[in-house]
């Protein structure tokens, strides 16, 4: 459904909250498809109406219920990737496609993006993710490393991600 707001063409965007492992997480579905995620309080999102529509979230709930209970390897959620400017999308389309269970560097992620951007702009692309887990930042790691984690409780939260889809070994601590 669109609206119109002072002569501008808007959609609308139906939000669901659900708990994870990694804390609370947070569900902004457009009439496109996903167009935010993350930890903490709803995202704004510039032009967009807010409605109530538990159906227009229930794909994407469930899907992210299924991956956090090891049921899903793959997100078929649809994603609104309009309100992403096109070099980070273009990097961020590209790490859409790196498989559950594995991880590229920030350099391979630009390679495979077929981006001129630098390992450290890549980064930067990571910590703007709009739709983490679903768009998979977590799988992204430094050359030497982990790397940085910008959701939930940071790399905690990136480890704990990367060990539940069996990237890395569980600690003592994960027992």
């Amino acid at each position: 459904m669109m609206t119109t707001v002072g002569g501008t063409v808007v959609g609308t965007v139906a939000f669901a909250e659900l708990p994870t492992p990694v804390g609370r997480f947070v569900l902004a579905v457009t009439e496109e498809g996903l167009v935010a995620s993350g930890w903490g309080s709803r995202p704004r999102l510039k032009d967009l109406v807010e409605v109530d529509d538990p159906s227009r979230t229930a794909g994407a709930v469930a899907e992210l219920t299924d991956y956090f209970a090891g049921r899903l390897r793959a997100f078929e959620t649809p994603i609104d990737w309009r309100f992403v400017s096109p070099t980070p999308r273009q990097v961020l389309q590209a790490l859409h496609r790196v498989p559950f269970g594995t991880v590229v560097t920030y350099g391979e992620l630009a390679r495979r993006a077929h981006s001129s951007v630098p390992a450290r702009g890549i980064g930067s692309i990571m910590g703007a993710n709009p739709i983490p887990i679903v768009v998979p930042c977590h799988r992204v790691v430094a050359g030497n490393g982990l790397g940085g984690f910008s959701g939930g409780e940071g790399v905690e939260t990136k480890r704990w991600l990367l060990t539940h889809e069996g990237y890395l070994q569980p600690t003592l601590l994960d027992l």
